[in-house]
C-alpha cells in the first residue's frame, strides 16, 4: 500500500472485470480487442494455441478471479484456427527432426490441443470452466467465436 492507503498495482485489475481465454493466432492481435471493444486495462487476456482450457489456463483464470476481481470469463475461438485438424503426426516428425522428443506424454493429441471443430472446442471449454471446482458459480462464463475475416462475433454459449 502507498502512504495514501491506495493499493499499489490496483491499475492492473481489469476495468471491465473480464478475463478472456483466446487463441495466440497473430491475426487476432489488436483485431480481437477492437471487435470486442476492449482497450488497454479492460481485461485479462490469456492466450494459447487453440484457446484450449488447460490447467495453466485455469490457474490464470483463478488468479484473475480471486486476485484481480474478474467476474466474467469469455472463451473466444475463431474461424480458420490452425489447431482445427492439426496434423499431430507431422508435428511429431518435425519435433524428432529437430532433436526433440514428442513421446514425453501419453496423449500427444490432447497435450498439443488438437481439435476438429472451433465452435465445439469453445463449447467444451465453457463447460470445463463452468464445472471446475475452483471457479465460483457466480462468475459468468460465455463462449464466443470471431470470424477471422469479418470480425463478426457470435455468442455460442
Amino acid at each position: 500500500m502507498s502512504s495514501k492507503g491506495e493499493i499499489i498495482g490496483a491499475e492492473a485489475r481489469p476495468k471491465k472485470k473480464l478475463a478472456v481465454v483466446t487463441c495466440m493466432d497473430t491475426r487476432l492481435v489488436n483485431f480481437l480487442n477492437e471487435k470486442m471493444g476492449l482497450e488497454r486495462g479492460d481485461a485479462k487476456v490469456i492466450k494459447n494455441a487453440g484457446n484450449i482450457i488447460t490447467e495453466d489456463a485455469l490457474r490464470s483464470l483463478v488468479v484473475a478471479i480471486y486476485c484481480l476481481g474478474a467476474e466474467k470469463i469469455a472463451i473466444v475461438g475463431h474461424t480458420d484456427c490452425g489447431m482445427a485438424g492439426a496434423d499431430t503426426a507431422e508435428i511429431k516428425k518435425e519435433m524428432i527432426r529437430r532433436g526433440a522428443n514428442p513421446y514425453f506424454t501419453t496423449d500427444f493429441d490432447a497435450w498439443i490441443g488438437k481439435m476438429d471443430d472451433e465452435e465445439e472446442n469453445v463449447k467444451r471449454g465453457v463447460e470445463l470452466v463452468k464445472n471446475h471446482p475452483a471457479i465460483p458459480k457466480d462468475v459468468e462464463v460465455e463462449g464466443l467465436i470471431i470470424d477471422i475475416v469479418t470480425g463478426e462475433i457470435t455468442k455460442l454459449v
